[in-house]
């Protein structure tokens, strides 16, 4: 863990980021594993995938394709033996449904007249097939499952394919096939009470890695090409990811999570010496400003030994609280969280002090951070307005109470988002990324016709393209023979 002042910032964000966090070492390597695992189930499809389980999986089952039953059947035994967590789910997932189907609603259909006998317009088209990966690494992600095939669901995706790695028993783990099962549940209620779009059909595959995610690209004799493939992974699924986009489309190329803080002058100030917090800062907790700080880096930190917890703090009296914060919590998480998050301070650890609000909105758009939280007694002096403010981040959590794990799982907003800085020209994982978004074009008889047509005419013919000012042209004599035709008298 670091701190330094905001002066000192530019020096050590170019000398941390730009080598060992941006261009890590073995990235050569990685790409080359990785190319040779794509061609290999190019070539060789489902057999690839299985020799490529048994090298990399707990398991390479003969059958990838896992029955949809199963998926249904640790949902139910999931709701018998783990109520509270089963309840959990259910919340959640009717937070991410919502909150995708309001999403939806942004996307329009529309066709106007834009001249006289030009009409333009638009359709928005959910994708046939979304391919949803879901890893299991140290502890199955679940949650993703929810906030994947949900944003699909709501967005119309005709068929929905889920792929996990399998575990020893060759299968993807229970409570990653529970989510799923209850996913898909929630879109028959939604048949059941009317909706006119067709329920998806799900699939589901025991299968990871790299070879997971060229077997969705590409499809082989079991498993269906995907239009689209979303899901966060290892380097290697990123790696794959990268290297097959355009031959299938992905959300984006993820890499380590990071989180960063802001506190104001304001928030820093509401609690003293340990007194009881309240108004926005904490509502009734003891807990001071930099305990709650503390408490969401190391939430953040003990995800990967590679993920970055910053905070940018007014004062040094504050970083040096959230530092002991930091060392205390840190001493206090169960050896193996201990062990990650301590060494994830410890790379990239990092505490800002900033003199100035535009100083810390510089950093903070410098960053751009995966998910940015924003302790300040005043936000809106942060993020609105036309001069510096908040512009660079894949999710806002405004308030001490919006603690950014009510992200991760519950509060409906998605916790697939942009990291490595991406979040400078992206936004997180939503409904636009199983839709397209595609141009009609319907000509009539007008003088607005007529002036576009002419005008293409001349542009194709500047720009050396005569076959195009033809086919412009070419317009104007069908419409005369046309209408020569029409004057015809039977």
């Amino acid at each position: 863990m670091q701190i330094v002042d905001a002066g000192q910032f530019d020096n050590y964000w170019k000398s941390r980021v730009t080598t060992a966090e941006t261009r890590p070492d073995d990235e050569g390597t990685v790409d080359s594993r990785v190319r040779e695992i794509i061609e290999a189930v190019r070539s060789k499809g489902d057999a690839a995938v299985r020799r490529y389980a048994q090298r990399f999986d707990k398991s390479s089952p003969e059958k990838l394709e896992v029955p949809t039953g199963m998926a249904e059947a640790a949902w139910e035994a999931l709701r018998k033996t783990e109520r509270k967590l089963a309840a959990a789910m259910e919340l959640a997932a009717f937070h991410i449904r919502d909150f995708a189907e309001l999403q939806r609603k942004q996307f329009a259909d529309f066709e106007t007249e834009m001249d006289e006998g030009l009409f333009t317009g638009q359709r928005i088209i959910p994708v046939e097939r979304a391919a949803v990966y879901v890893p299991a690494g140290r502890f199955p992600l679940f949650s993703s499952v929810l906030m994947g095939m949900l944003p699909a669901l709501a967005a119309g995706v005709e068929e929905l394919v889920l792929a996990s790695p399998p575990m020893e028993d060759g299968f993807p783990a229970p409570r990653i096939m529970a989510a799923a099962a209850l996913a898909v549940s929630l879109d028959r209620g939604k048949m059941a009470a009317g909706a006119e779009s067709p329920q998806a059909r799900l699939r589901i595959f025991a299968m990871g890695g790299a070879q997971a995610i060229a077997a969705l690209a590409l499809g082989t004799e079991s498993v269906p090409r995907a239009s689209v493939i979303i899901g966060p992974g290892n380097k290697y699924v990123a790696a794959a990811k990268r290297m097959l986009f355009g031959e299938v489309g992905i959300d984006f190329v993820a890499g380590p999570t990071d989180v960063l803080i802001i506190v104001d002058h304001g928030a820093a100030d509401v609690s003293k010496a340990g007194a009881a917090v309240t108004g926005s800062m904490s509502a009734g907790t003891t807990a001071g400003p930099a305990e709650i700080i503390a408490a969401d880096m190391l939430a953040q930190a003990e995800h990967d030994p590679d993920a970055r917890a910053r905070a940018l703090v007014p004062n040094s009296g504050m970083a040096e609280k959230i530092s002991t914060a930091l060392e205390r919590r840190l001493a206090a998480l169960p050896e193996e969280s201990r062990a990650i998050a301590g060494a994830s301070l410890d790379a990239g650890g990092l505490i800002v002090v900033y003199k100035t609000r535009e100083e810390a909105i510089r950093i903070a758009n410098i960053i751009a951070p995966e998910h940015l939280e924003l302790h300040s007694e005043n936000p809106g002096g942060w993020t609105s307005g036309t001069g510096d403010r908040l512009k660079n981040y894949g999710s806002l959590f405004t308030g001490a109470l919006a603690a950014e794990v009510l992200g991760d799982y519950s509060a409906g907003v998605n916790h697939t988002l942009p990291t490595s800085g991406s979040a400078r020209f992206t936004g997180g994982l939503s409904v636009r990324h199983f839709l397209k978004t595609v141009t009609t074009l319907r000509c009539t008889t007008g003088a607005g016709f007529e002036k576009a047509r002419k005008a293409a005419e001349i542009l194709g013919r500047a720009e050396g393209l005569i076959a195009h000012s033809r086919a412009a042209y070419e317009r104007t004599v069908y419409e005369q023979r046309r209408s020569n035709e029409q004057r015809i008298p039977e």
